[in-house]
C-alpha cells in the first residue's frame, strides 16, 4: 500500500534557487557546462527507474531476503537482479564517475540527489551501488596505473561490484586490534588470512565478480593502526585482459540475521591464503580506506534521508484520508462520519517534524556534496581547501545527525498510523528496523561525535567551526535588518554566539580530563546539526518569503515548515548545551559494581 514520489520540485528549489548549482559549476572546470536541463532531466530520469524499478521491490525483498546457500553461495530476492541489469542498461552506475574510465562525470551534487531517491526507492538494494562508488573512489584516489586500468571500468559500468571489509569478530570501532594477515608473495601479490564480519554486499549474484577491499597487517607491521595495509581481493582473480580467473580464497561463510535490511546480504566472510594486491602503500591502509569510508558516511545519511522522505509521504497520505474522532474547535468534514486525523494538532507535529529534516537535510547533504565537487575541481587552492575543511568539518554531521533524525522521523511515521503502523502491510515498520542500524555501522554515532569534537573542532582549535561560523555570521549580517527575517535571524544568531562559548567550555575542560569531551559530544554534535540546518532553514525563509505571492504552492509551504522548525525543533538546542555542559562527573563517578 506504500508509494513513492520523488520530490524532484523540491530538489529542483535546492539546487537552482538555493544553491544556484549551475552557476557554482561554471567555476569548476569538469563541471562547466552542466546545466539546468542536464541536471533536471538526470532527476527526473532517475526519480522514474527509483520509484519503477526499485521501489516495488522493496517490501518483497525485505520479506524474502537473501539466501545462503552454502560454500559461499548467496542469491538476492527475487527481482533483485533484473534491477541491477535495468540499472546498468541505463548508465546509472556511471554516473559521477570520471569519462576516463567510462563515467559521465557530472558533480556529486547531482549523484547525491539520485543517491536520495535510491534509498527512498529501496535502501537494501541501493547498498550494493553504494559500496562499489566507495570502492571505485578509494582505488581512484590510490591505485596503481595497472589497478585502475584493470578494475575501475568494470566497477564503473556495474560489470563488477565492491565492498569494504574492515570488520573483524573482535574488533569494530578498534580497528587497531584487526588480525588478519598479509603474507608477501615472490611475485609481489600476497596471501591474505582472515576472517571478517558485517561486511554488506559481501557475497551475492549481481555481478560476476565482486573487488574486495581488504584491511590487513603484513608481517613486519607495527602494532594498533599504524600497521595496518589495504589489498584489493577480488571473488575471481581476473587475467590481465579483465577475462575471470580463478575463484580466489575468499568466500561467505554466512549471511547474518539482521533486524532490518534483510535484502542486503551483509556477510561473514572467510580469507584462507586469497590473492590480493596491495593499495597505496604498506601499513597507511586506514589512510587510503577513508576515502572509501568518509563517502560511506555520507552515504549513510542519505539512507536515512531517503528513508525519511519517503516515509514522511506515506504517512501524509495516511493521515489525510484515516478519520478518526472530530476536530478539537468543530468538524472540519461535516459530510463524513469523523475528520482526517491531519485535523489535529500532535497529528500535524509528527508530519512537519518529519517535513522540517527531510527538507532542511536535503539542503545541507546537497551542500556538502557541492563542496566535495570544489574541494575536487575548483581552479582555486584556497577555494578547494576551504571546501575540504567543510567536508571534513560535517561529514560527521551528516552521518550522525540525518540517520538519529531519520530514525525519529520513521517512528513518527508509524505512530501516525497507529497500529496500522506496527502492521507490516502498510510498510512502516519496514523503515523504522531499516533506518535504524544507519545509527550504527560506518561508525556509531557516538563515534562521529567524538570525530566531530576532538579531531574537528578541538583538533585545530575551531579552526575549521570558524570558518562554519563566518558563513553563519554574514547570512546574519546580511538579513538582519529585515524585520520578517527576525523570527528566523535572532535565534540563528542566538545559538551561534552559545555555540562559541559552549565550545571553549568544553575544551577547556577536556585540557584537564578527556572525560569532559567524551561526556560532551553526543550532545555537541546534535547542537552543531541544529546550528548548521538553522542556518540552512533561515536561507530557504529567506527566498520563500521573497517568493511567497508568486502563485508557487512550495514557497507557502517552505515558509510555514521553517516557522515551525524554529518553533518547535531549535528550540531542542536549549536542554542540548545544558546537558553538553554537565560534565563528565554524573557520568563517571558511579562505580562499576554500582550499575
Amino acid at each position: 500500500m506504500a508509494r513513492y514520489t520523488p520530490p524532484l520540485r523540491d530538489m529542483q528549489f535546492v539546487l537552482h534557487e538555493l544553491l544556484e548549482v549551475e552557476t557554482a559549476l561554471e567555476a569548476l572546470p569538469p563541471h562547466a557546462d552542466t546545466g539546468r536541463d542536464v541536471i533536471d532531466q538526470v532527476l527526473a530520469e532517475g526519480g522514474r527507474f527509483c520509484a519503477e524499478v526499485l521501489f516495488p521491490l522493496n517490501r518483497s525483498g525485505d520479506e524474502e531476503g537473501c539466501h545462503y546457500a552454502g560454500d559461499g553461495v548467496v542469491t538476492t530476492p527475487k527481482g533483485f537482479k533484473e534491477a541491477w541489469e535495468q540499472f546498468k542498461a541505463g548508465g546509472w552506475p556511471t554516473l559521477t564517475c570520471d569519462a576516463e574510465h567510462g563515467g559521465q562525470g557530472l558533480p556529486m551534487a547531482v549523484g547525491i540527489a539520485f543517491q536520495e531517491m535510491m534509498n527512498s526507492g529501496n535502501q537494501a538494494w541501493a547498498m550494493y551501488p553504494g559500496l562499489t562508488h566507495g570502492a571505485y573512489d578509494c582505488l581512484h584516489a590510490h591505485g596503481t596505473p595497472e589497478q585502475k586500468a584493470l578494475y575501475l571500468p568494470r566497477l564503473v559500468s556495474g560489470e563488477w561490484t565492491g565492498t569494504m571489509c574492515l570488520t573483524e569478530p573482535h574488533c569494530g570501532t578498534d580497528l587497531g586490534l584487526l588480525r588478519s594477515k598479509a603474507e608477501p608473495q615472490a611475485d609481489g601479490s600476497y596471501r591474505i588470512t582472515g576472517s571478517k564480519i558485517f561486511i554488506s554486499s559481501g557475497e551475492h549474484d549481481l555481478a560476476e565478480n565482486i573487488v574486495h577491499l581488504v584491511l590487513a597487517r603484513l608481517p613486519d607491521a607495527p602494532a594498533g593502526t599504524r600497521g595496518i595495509s589495504l589489498f584489493i581481493v577480488p571473488k575471481f582473480v581476473p587475467n590481465p585482459d579483465g577475462t575471470l580467473g580463478a575463484r580466489n580464497g575468499v568466500k561467505c561463510a554466512r549471511i547474518e540475521e539482521k533486524m532490518g535490511i534483510h535484502a542486503n546480504a551483509t556477510c561473514a566472510m572467510d580469507l584462507d591464503g586469497a590473492v590480493g594486491w596491495l593499495v597505496g602503500e604498506p601499513n597507511k591502509g586506514l589512510q587510503a580506506m577513508f576515502v572509501m569510508m568518509n563517502a560511506a558516511r555520507i552515504g549513510v545519511g542519505m539512507q536515512s534521508l531517503g528513508l525519511t522522505e519517503v516515509a514522511y509521504q506515506n504517512s501524509l497520505d495516511y493521515a489525510k484520508e484515516r478519520l478518526q474522532m472530530r476536530s478539537l474547535t468543530g468538524p472540519k468534514a461535516p459530510d463524513k462520519p469523523a475528520d482526517p486525523i491531519i485535523v489535529h494538532p500532535d497529528v500535524r507535529r509528527m508530519l512537519l517534524t518529519q517535513k522540517a529534516y527531510a527538507e532542511g537535510s536535503r539542503a545541507f547533504a546537497y551542500w556538502t556534496a557541492l563542496q566535495a565537487d570544489i574541494a575536487q575541481h575548483h581552479p582555486d587552492a584556497d577555494a578547494r581547501k576551504d571546501a575540504e575543511d567543510m567536508l571534513a568539518l560535517l561529514t560527521p554531521v551528516v552521518k550522525a545527525f540525518l540517520t538519529d533524525n531519520g530514525f525519529l522521523a520513521a517512528n513518527l511515521a508509524m505512530q501516525v498510523y497507529g497500529g496500522h503502523g506496527y502492521i507490516r502491510e502498510w510498510g512502516m515498520e519496514q523503515y523504522v528496523r531499516d533506518a535504524r542500524i544507519n545509527m550504527i555501522y560506518e561508525g556509531t554515532n557516538t563515534i562521529q561525535s567524538l570525530d566531530l569534537l576532538g579531531r574537528k573542532v578541538l583538533g585545530d582549535n575551531g579552526a575549521k567551526l570558524r570558518k562554519f561560523g563566518k558563513l553563519v555570521a554574514a547570512l546574519i549580517e546580511t538579513e538582519g535588518t529585515r524585520e520578517d527575517m527576525a523570527e528566523f535571524v535572532n535565534p540563528l544568531a542566538d545559538l551561534a554566539g552559545k555555540v562559541e562559548k559552549l565550545t571553549m567550555e568544553i575544551g577547556m575542560k577536556a585540557l584537564g580530563n578527556a572525560d569532559e569531551a567524551g561526556a560532551a559530544a553526543v550532545d555537541y554534535l546534535r547542537v552543531i546539526g541544529h546550528l548548521v540546518l538553522g542556518y540552512f532553514w533561515t536561507r530557504m525563509a529567506r527566498l520563500a518569503l521573497d517568493r511567497v505571492d508568486s502563485g508557487d504552492p512550495l514557497y507557502r509551504s517552505k515558509l510555514a515548515t521553517a516557522r515551525f522548525y524554529f518553533a518547535r525543533l531549535f528550540p531542542e538546542t536549549a536542554s542540548l548545551i545544558r546537558s553538553a555542559r554537565s560534565g563528565a562527573a554524573s557520568l563517571m563517578d558511579i562505580e562499576v559494581d554500582l550499575f
